[in-house]
């Protein structure tokens, strides 16, 4: 039976804790484990680089931009420890390459992905987000990178699936494009977005006014591709989930979990993007620990 290590006491590291007592052995700790999963506050990337040099496999759930650059940059280290690192196993970074695969898999051709994420799981999750807020945000445009758009700008209204809706979003410091841009490098532009109120923006640049909450209320995750078929024509499809932020990002760590103690996954660096991950048997995965995957029609209800 794999070992299975859990560092983190929030809402992501709670869940996951359950998810993973099905099929593996559950450690409080990193110190022994097979597998460690990194689901706590702050960066990860330190942590990481002690666990894989250990030859220990390594599933992250961070979502903060330097930190993910920073575990990117071990994929030397992660093969000659013979080690697995997951580098964004939750729901943005996470379940959004996931379903970005899915979609290009069914295009003859994609040359648009964008991402648009509200809500948050527990209070390290709130503040991830009101960082994302200030600063800079990263995007890929035309065969470039766009580093210095400032956050907060870039209003856009995203709807995403029910009982979210339609929600105003903006630039935001999110790792989402480098992992997407590694995946999909013939995609000429890729954007991520957080939604936000007036408010949000307004003080993003200055201490939280108010301690987050123990969890947010529903949260959502919206994935769109935009093409082309085998005739040529323009197409564009879109898939989300409206669900506990925190419920669905450990429902996609527990699948890679699952996946690396099956030896299913190469030793370094490992994204949701790339291509050679099974992304329909995890989404599959994702979905029997009760998240669902909805599809954007465009066809009005009734």
């Amino acid at each position: 039976m794999t070992t299975v290590g859990v560092v983190g006491r929030g809402i992501i590291a709670d869940r996951m804790r359950r998810l993973a007592a099905r099929g593996h052995q559950v450690l409080e700790h990193p110190s022994g484990a097979d597998v460690v999963v990194i689901a706590s506050g702050g960066a990860h990337a330190p942590q990481a680089t002690q666990l894989v040099r250990a030859g220990i496999h390594v599933v992250s759930a961070s979502g903060g931009l330097d930190d993910v650059r920073a575990m990117l940059d071990l994929d030397d280290v992660a093969r000659d420890a013979g080690a697995t690192l997951v580098v964004g196993a939750a729901v943005s970074p996470g379940l959004s390459g996931l379903l970005a695969r899915y979609l290009v898999g069914g295009m003859s051709g994609c040359d648009e992905l964008h991402i648009a994420l509200h809500g948050t799981a527990g209070p390290a999750c709130a503040r991830e987000h009101h960082k994302a807020l200030c600063g800079w945000s990263v995007g890929w445009h035309d065969d470039g990178w766009i580093d210095r758009s400032p956050a907060g700008s870039g209003r856009e209204l995203c709807w995403f699936p029910e009982p979210v809706g339609a929600r105003d979003c903006y630039r935001a410091g999110i790792p989402d494009p480098l992992l997407l841009h590694r995946g999909f490098p013939e995609v000429r532009r890729i954007s991520a977005r957080v939604s936000a109120t007036r408010r949000d923006r307004f003080t993003a640049r200055l201490p939280m006014l108010s301690p987050p909450h123990r969890e947010g209320g529903v949260g959502a995750l919206r994935v769109e591709a935009r093409g082309y078929d085998e005739h040529g024509g323009r197409v564009t499809s879109i898939l989300g989930i409206a669900e506990l932020i925190g419920t669905a990002a450990a429902a996609v760590a527990a699948a890679f979990v699952d996946q690396v103690a099956a030896g299913g996954t190469p030793a370094g660096v490992v994204t949701a993007a790339d291509a050679d991950v099974p992304a329909l048997e995890l989404l599959r995965a994702i979905g029997r620990d009760g998240v669902r995957i909805q599809s954007f029609t465009g066809i009005p209800f009734g």
